[in-house]
């Protein structure tokens, strides 16, 4: 009998000071991150974690490059990473194959040392091609102590290895719970704010609010993803009635923007959770949900964003014209569809630094959860955001020359490599046209042009 009773109290005992432990952190949590959040204020927590890391990686790398052996490696910079190709046209390229047997290139004959260009470009392309090396994870220059990234760096030492251990625990028995904590708190915060702001009639104080809100939300998230955003020329942030475009790296990239004001999402309704979230925010603010059917109809999809930005009391529409994720290296070819349909584009550029974490997501190698236990286990988030000056459509110009001018812009601004290639070859084969337009460029120089 004794022993029974001695057993039920230090169960209770025990469930006592696990309460005890869940009400403390929760009060850290509330009084140090979440309220904070709410009102925009930063303790200089995640400054100083910033600092910190830096100074261990810094050492780290020290160590590792004291322990290695010296030996002859590729260059640190390569514009297209093992080989380096030449940037010359074909014109160019075929006319230096000629040289032993000239002849003109404009109206010649075929020669067969021609074929020997076309054999090094596949040659190339099967080694390492432009494009899909922007759909897999970015190269570190030095290893940033995660195993996900241990691939090139082969030797630790023994306190590099303590060191990793150490962060090991640290990301995910302190980070990854606090993370996962605020995450939920701030989409409870979004699913409840927002259906509530949803029952009041249709009003400035209502959009006050659902703007609250949902700024609100965004930043808690962003606290949880250890999140260290700079952001450049707020001057030129996308204002009502325009269209904000932006490379894309990330589905934490609307975080990111959202987090320094309010945007009308634009995108397809999904089921499960995401769509139980979708159906809130579109309660409180007019953002632009498609179904499936009406995706393939580009005109539909055209009219709901031409009336949505004819009303200037609307926010601005938030669109991602690659329409993919790509590395966080290069933008990729813009659709012309978000530059057909008027208004003013507001280019927005997003760098992040990889050296914290790889924040690309390989749609084809991870899915959502997977991908966000990822960034959760990282050791932080940190980018820069630049917004750029608003642009509109030129004399004379179409929606395709709009929409590689702002797509230059943003790639120079974020040191990113321009590329004209589409996003889409990431899930489809190369377009024929693409093939067409090769065949037709030779054809014209060995046989004129008609």
């Amino acid at each position: 009998m004794k022993t029974v009773t001695g057993l039920e109290e230090m169960e209770g005992a025990s469930w006592d000071l696990a309460l005890v432990v869940f009400e403390v952190w929760l009060s850290v949590v509330f009084g140090l991150i979440v309220l904070p959040a709410m009102f925009g204020v930063s303790l200089g927590f995640t400054d100083l974690y910033i600092k910190v890391l830096v100074k261990i990686l810094e050492w780290a790398t020290l160590r590792i490059q004291r322990g290695q052996k010296k030996q002859d490696t590729l260059p640190a910079h390569l514009p297209n990473g093992i080989i380096e190709k030449d940037d010359g046209s074909m014109e160019e390229e075929i006319g230096e194959l000629r040289r032993s047997h000239p002849k003109s290139l404009v109206g010649g004959d075929f020669t067969l040392c021609d074929a020997f260009y076309f054999c090094k470009k596949g040659i190339e392309s099967i080694v390492e091609d432009e494009v899909t090396q922007r759909f897999t994870s970015e190269e570190l220059a030095s290893w940033n102590l995660l195993t996900r990234t241990n691939n090139n760096f082969q030797y630790i030492s023994v306190r590099v290895t303590i060191i990793w251990g150490l962060g090991v625990f640290i990301r995910y028995c302190v980070l990854l719970p606090l993370r996962v904590t605020l995450a939920a708190i701030g989409l409870s915060w979004l699913v409840i704010g927002t259906t509530l702001v949803g029952l009041m009639p249709h009003s400035n104080v209502k959009n006050w609010i659902s703007d609250l809100i949902h700024i609100t939300c965004y930043r808690i998230c962003a606290r949880g993803l250890s999140a260290r955003i700079r952001y450049h020329n707020k001057e030129n942030r996308p204002k009502k009635g325009g269209i904000c475009v932006a490379n894309h790296t990330s589905p934490i990239d609307i975080v990111i923007l959202a987090n320094d004001g309010c945007y009308a999402m634009v995108g397809q309704i999904h089921g499960g959770l995401m769509g139980v979230i979708q159906r809130s925010m579109v309660r409180s603010c007019p953002h632009v949900w498609f179904e499936r059917s009406e995706m393939k109809d580009r005109h539909a999809v055209a009219k709901r964003l031409r009336d949505h930005i004819a009303d200037k009391t609307k926010l601005p529409i938030l669109i991602f014209p690659e329409g993919t994720c790509i590395n966080n290296t290069s933008v990729m070819m813009f659709k012309k569809g978000s530059f057909d349909i008027g208004g003013t584009i507001y280019p927005v550029a997003i760098k992040y630094d990889p050296q914290f974490g790889d924040a690309f997501w390989n749609s084809g190698k991870y899915n959502m959860v997977s991908y966000l236990l990822r960034m959760m286990s990282s050791w932080a988030i940190v980018c820069n955001v630049w917004y750029l000056p608003p642009m509109s459509l030129q004399d004379g110009e179409d929606a395709v020359h709009f929409a590689n001018r702002v797509k230059s812009a943003i790639a120079r601004q974020g040191g990113l490599v321009d590329l004209s290639w589409d996003g889409g070859l990431k899930r489809e084969k190369v377009k024929k046209s693409y093939k067409e337009e090769q065949q037709k460029m030779y054809s014209s120089m060995i046989a004129g042009q008609d």
